[in-house]
């Protein structure tokens, strides 16, 4: 990845990618579904809340970087798109009706070099923000992304809590939550952004620390030795990110449900998350641009 001159650009022209990590080494759920796909209440999955996340920080795209065969899963129960809940429902209007703001929603791979060799969720991260800075740049210089957001699907918090924050998480200062004076430098699954020299550093810092198939004299490595970059940790990974004079946002509870024992804590809390109404969570699709016709409905038309 390179980076793009500056560009003259204002408040609208801000592009925050939400980037939500699922391709990963599993957890102890052994479900026959993927681990992302865990009910943290009814009729409501943990991949759904990592997705209301992102809209509620305001984020302009969403890439879920998830394995190839959870794709067509994933997509059946999220669609194309989700709708901007907070420009939905503070009453941004379009005449007398409510004005209805897209967010799409990308669904990208490992890339096949890295399966098995450095697929955890901290790849992923790195990987979502590649396919959306490659993408975005491919459009436009404008379409870049500025920042990037980052939302777990195994952090259990209301996300309500960052909507005060919206303006100051869609601009260039660090943002991250914080919950006991611990963020995701500690091992929380709180969202963060970080930018697109963040990226550089901690790719780097990544591919520093990994052990290949070799060593160093070319000495091949076992099994268990070998490949180390899949067990790496998003606290280790992103370690290197700036957070200095960070806008923080303190929530008042939070719950890991990336183990069973986890998960079990979460349900039996007092707290809750409901799901958000059926019209900003719903499976949408795009309209087909067109379809080509097949033989006989050719010749039919003719």
């Amino acid at each position: 990845m390179k980076l793009l001159p500056e560009k003259v650009k204002n408040k609208l022209q801000f592009n925050l990618a939400g980037i939500i990590p699922v391709a990963g080494q599993p957890l102890d759920f052994n479900f026959p579904w993927h681990d992302c796909l865990v009910p943290i209440g009814q009729n409501y999955l943990a991949i759904e809340k990592a997705v209301y996340d992102c809209a509620i920080a305001g984020c302009n795209t969403i890439w879920i970087v998830c394995p190839q065969q959870m794709q067509p899963l994933i997509r059946h129960r999220l669609g194309d798109w989700i709708l901007d809940p907070v420009k939905y429902i503070t009453g941004a209007k379009f005449g007398n009706f409510p004005r209805t703001y897209e967010i799409p929603i990308y669904y990208v791979p490992m890339l096949p070099k890295d399966v098995d060799r450095r697929d955890c969720l901290a790849w992923s991260i790195i990987t979502g923000a590649q396919y959306s800075w490659f993408v975005g740049t491919k459009i436009s210089r404008f379409t870049a992304p500025d920042r990037y957001f980052v939302s777990f699907p195994y952090g259990m918090f209301s996300a309500w809590w960052m909507q005060d924050e919206r303006a100051r998480i869609r601009s260039d200062v660090p943002f991250h939550a914080i919950y006991n004076n611990k963020s995701y430098k500690d091992g929380l699954w709180l969202p963060f952004t970080f930018g697109p020299e963040d990226f550089i550093t901690c790719r780097n810092h990544f591919r520093k620390h990994e052990a290949k198939g070799h060593d160093a004299e070319g000495n091949k490595l076992g099994p268990k030795e070998r490949y180390t970059g899949r067990y790496f940790t998003h606290d280790f990974v992103f370690s290197k990110v700036i957070s200095e004079n960070a806008v923080t946002c303190e929530v008042p509870w939070y719950y890991d449900i990336s183990s069973w024992d986890g998960l079990k804590r979460w349900l039996g809390s007092e707290n809750k998350l409901d799901k958000p109404p059926k019209f900003l969570l719903l499976y949408n699709e795009w309209n087909p641009l067109g379809i080509d016709l097949e033989p006989e409905e050719k010749e039919i038309d003719d």
